[in-house]
């Protein structure tokens, strides 16, 4: 067998050639400055700009991460799962959490952390509504992150819950649902020429936005 040599780092390097970000002409409110990225990468194509990395930590301090979908900014960054789950149970047990958006294509980057609280039901039922019915009926039989006997497994309770539901309108289960991280930090990365990397960070404090420029 012939052994696969990791390729050389120095030929994955990359220059950045992005302008100069403008003090003065960022947003006074993070998530105002975030939508404008938000929908520069939007109208940049680039794949998916919504996934999102969430970092959590167990009871005992120990982080799992893993990618999840921007649904809305409001007061906060929304995003639906199931509340079993591991980030679920997790998030219950200690709020507070980290996202991270990637955009390689522009060579931006966004840092957020906060505290995650549930969204009001009808919240949550709306944005149900609005699912396909083969992702609802996936989502209601999930018992995710539980491990599963078999590859049939998950299948047998999608066919069984699906028998119920023959149209498809699978109710909401109340052990899924919206969760809003409302932001007490925001960073804003954007890549420049010779690693002179630009960082503007949003901290909150005592109910306003203090603006910091962060050594790349």
């Amino acid at each position: 067998m012939t052994a696969t040599r990791p390729p050389d780092p120095a030929r994955l390097r990359r220059e950045y050639c992005n302008p100069p970000i403008e003090r003065a002409a960022l947003a006074g409110d993070p998530r105002e400055q975030f939508r404008r990225w938000f929908a520069h990468a939007v109208a940049s194509g680039i794949t998916e700009p919504n996934a999102m990395t969430l970092s959590t930590v167990d009871d005992r301090g120990r982080p799992s991460a893993r990618i999840v979908l921007l649904k809305g900014v409001d007061e906060g960054f929304v995003f639906y799962t199931n509340y079993r789950s591991r980030k679920g149970r997790e998030l219950e047990a200690n709020p507070h959490a980290a996202l991270v958006f990637n955009w390689l294509d522009l060579a931006r980057q966004v840092r957020i952390t906060g505290a995650c609280t549930r969204v009001p039901d009808h919240l949550s039922d709306a944005y149900w509504a609005t699912r396909p019915p083969g992702s609802r009926l996936s989502a209601a039989a999930s018992p995710q992150s539980v491990v599963l006997n078999d590859a049939d497994d998950l299948r047998r309770r999608i066919d069984e819950l699906a028998a119920r539901y023959p149209d498809g309108d699978v109710p909401r289960p109340a052990h899924w649902g919206g969760l809003r991280l409302t932001p007490d930090t925001v960073e804003f990365w954007q890549g420049r020429p010779d690693r002179l990397h630009e960082r503007f960070r949003y901290r909150r404090s005592a109910g306003t936005w203090i603006i910091e420029r962060l050594a790349p």
